[in-house]
């Protein structure tokens, strides 16, 4: 038999990186509300599949929302000299940034908005007294914020800070109505083939400039869906985040990271396709 030559020694060959494991993580860290979680608040609001992109990409929306917050209520804590977060603080951020005014079902719902919601009066003069938490064989918003101590708790430490319990419950409470009504609208955005409209408010803080706006091109582009009627997708989920937050920087970020976060986690791998 006649001898084989050698072969040249193959080069070694990367690891596979799971799609979701932390070796896709970007600068900004890993995801603190696990994909996992994400998905169960989707099957809460709608029976639709949702593919993986699509709940990665709701998981990094909600993220850059709750680092916002977290970041501007950290500034109103460091200008009293304290390192815990108070709820004070968050009622700060709100006032400095209009923006940050997110998952407004949360606040009817918390002791720390009571004095900014006001008192609801019935059509004979009454106070309408605040509804009481019911038992649901689904979980609301308000119900399941619970589900979201463990990712607030791991975000508050990646941004250096910590919190009181009350603070960390309106946070839990913050992302989760803010995550339904996402996977509410991404489902409407399916059912509709489309965004009709969106909202805008640009918030001016005093000594700083006017934020750019966004390109008109981008959110138009968010209006022509493709794909079937029957999947949520990344683009569902991005029109979602246009509707939800106001126009400005924050928005902007949102839409960024989100699709920053998926174009790495999903490289050659269409989007559409990762159904779960």
């Amino acid at each position: 038999m006649t001898a084989q030559p050698a072969q040249p020694a193959q080069p070694a060959q990367p690891a596979h990186l799971e799609r979701s494991g932390p070796e896709t993580a970007r600068a900004m860290g890993v995801p603190p509300f696990k994909p996992s979680l994400v998905k169960a608040v989707f099957s809460d609001v709608t029976r639709m599949h949702v593919s993986r992109s699509a709940v990665w990409a709701a998981g990094s929306v909600t993220r850059t929302v709750l680092t916002e917050i977290i970041d501007g209520a950290r500034r109103a804590a460091e200008a009293e000299a304290r390192k815990k977060l108070v709820p004070g603080d968050l009622l700060s951020a709100i006032d400095r940034n209009v923006e940050l005014e997110v998952g407004a079902e949360w606040y009817a719902h918390s002791p720390t908005f009571h004095g900014l919601t006001g008192v609801v009066h019935d059509s004979g003069g009454a106070v309408v007294p605040p509804r009481r938490r019911g038992r649901s064989r689904r979980p609301s918003a308000v119900v399941g914020a619970h589900r979201f101590e463990a990712g607030v708790r791991r975000l508050l430490r990646s941004r250096g800070t910590t919190a009181v319990p009350a603070m960390v419950r309106d946070l839990d409470g913050i992302a989760s109505v803010f995550l339904t009504d996402l996977a509410r609208d991404a489902a409407m955005v399916v059912r509709e083939g489309g965004v009709r409209r969106f909202g805008t408010v640009t918030a001016l803080l005093p000594g700083q400039p006017a934020p750019l706006p966004v390109p008109e091109g981008a959110l138009r582009a968010l209006t022509a869906r493709r794909g079937d009627g029957r999947t949520i997708g990344r683009d569902d989920v991005l029109a979602a985040t246009a509707m939800q937050l106001f126009g400005g920087d924050l928005r902007r970020r949102a839409l960024t990271e989100a699709r920053e976060e998926t174009r790495h986690t999903w490289a050659g791998v269409p989007h559409d396709r990762a159904r779960r």
